[in-house]
């Protein structure tokens, strides 16, 4: 759905004061798409701030663009908001709903700017002015392309716009092995080897750029923290603060743990359940007809996808488990089915 498109279209005719952000600990789609979408646009001569609600994993430190990101809770709140109150333009990518940019979200909420939604998850809240969501893209970072090529100007994609692009679609699409994978996602990546992106260079970057404690951790948490329920079909990971800090976990550490649950052969439902300290955090996954994002939604304040989706508790994390292990029976039916 691409509303207001003649709209948008008018106002980027002359230079405009953009600021973009993105969800909280944003991952390669929601960065990529933002730093291609801002350099796009100051290829048309707008001004444009990048801002995230917070830090981001160190392998996505190679995109270009990336340092002039001003990260929200490191110290640049004031300025931010700066930003945002003086913004023509303010573009929302990869999230739908203004609680997933945490403080940033009322500042936006709050701004006289016009609002741009580019977006790719269930139920958004509906709050810009302009929209470009598609539930059935693969990632927000397609959007961005598609949209791009919408207002005419495909020949302003360069190699760096499209590396973040296609790390963007890369990612989500979990290598082209979701069922997201569509001919028109085949389509967009040729296009991007067309135009000079190093698809094996990008993949390099984001999957292949580990430190030594990061495996440390994957490999303690296969070994000692996975539990398999196999009457529901269901593998969990819980992690504590104290097990984050012995491995000295970074941001982007944990990313990826909940697949190798899924990866068992007969498991339907992946958990990764981690006490941040401030907040338990939940990722889920899912194959086939088991809607996580109905799951998330309805007992951990969250949502995403149907088989990728995010949750959050404010029990402590022996509490949130327990919940979570305690709900497995109701669902037992769909899960094995």
């Amino acid at each position: 759905m691409m509303q207001h498109l003649d709209e948008l279209k008018e106002l980027l005719r002359s230079p405009k004061k953009i600021a973009i952000t993105t969800h909280q600990k944003p991952d390669a789609d929601a960065l990529g798409s933002s730093l291609a979408l801002a350099g796009y646009l100051q290829k048309k001569n707008h001004e444009v701030h990048v801002i995230t609600p917070t830090d981001y994993p160190k392998f996505l430190n190679w995109m270009q663009g990336n340092q002039d990101v001003i990260v929200f809770n490191e110290g640049n709140e004031k300025r931010s908001e700066q930003i945002m109150q003086e913004a023509d333009i303010i573009c929302c990518l990869d999230f739908s709903i203004l609680s997933r940019i945490n403080e940033l979200g009322e500042i936006v909420r709050n701004a006289s700017a016009y609002k741009v939604l580019i977006d790719h998850h269930l139920a958004p809240e509906h709050f810009a002015h302009f929209e470009l969501w598609d539930i059935n893209a693969a990632a927000t970072a397609q959007l961005v392309y598609e949209l791009i090529c919408e207002l005419g100007d495909h020949t302003y994609i360069d190699t760096f716009i499209g590396e973040c692009i296609y790390a963007g679609i890369m990612t989500d699409t979990a290598s082209f092995r979701h069922s997201n994978t569509t001919k028109r996602v085949h389509m967009i990546s040729a296009d991007l080897i067309e135009i000079g992106v190093d698809t094996n260079r990008v993949q390099r970057l984001v999957y292949d750029t580990n430190t030594e404690s990061k495996l440390r951790f994957l490999g303690f948490a296969l070994a000692e923290k996975m539990v398999v329920l196999p009457e529901f079909r269901t593998v969990y990971f819980a992690i504590s603060a104290e097990e984050l800090k012995r491995f000295n976990s970074q941001t982007g550490d944990t990313e990826g743990l909940v697949n190798f649950g899924l990866s068992i052969e007969g498991i339907i439902l992946s958990a990764v359940i981690i006490d941040r300290s401030e907040v338990i955090r939940m990722s889920f996954r899912s194959v086939g007809d088991f809607s996580v994002n109905d799951f998330a939604r309805k007992h951990f304040d969250g949502g995403g996808h149907k088989n990728a989706a995010g949750g959050n508790s404010s029990l402590p994390l022996s509490e949130t488990v327990n919940k979570f292990v305690s709900l497995l029976p109701l669902y037992k039916d769909q899960l094995t089915q």
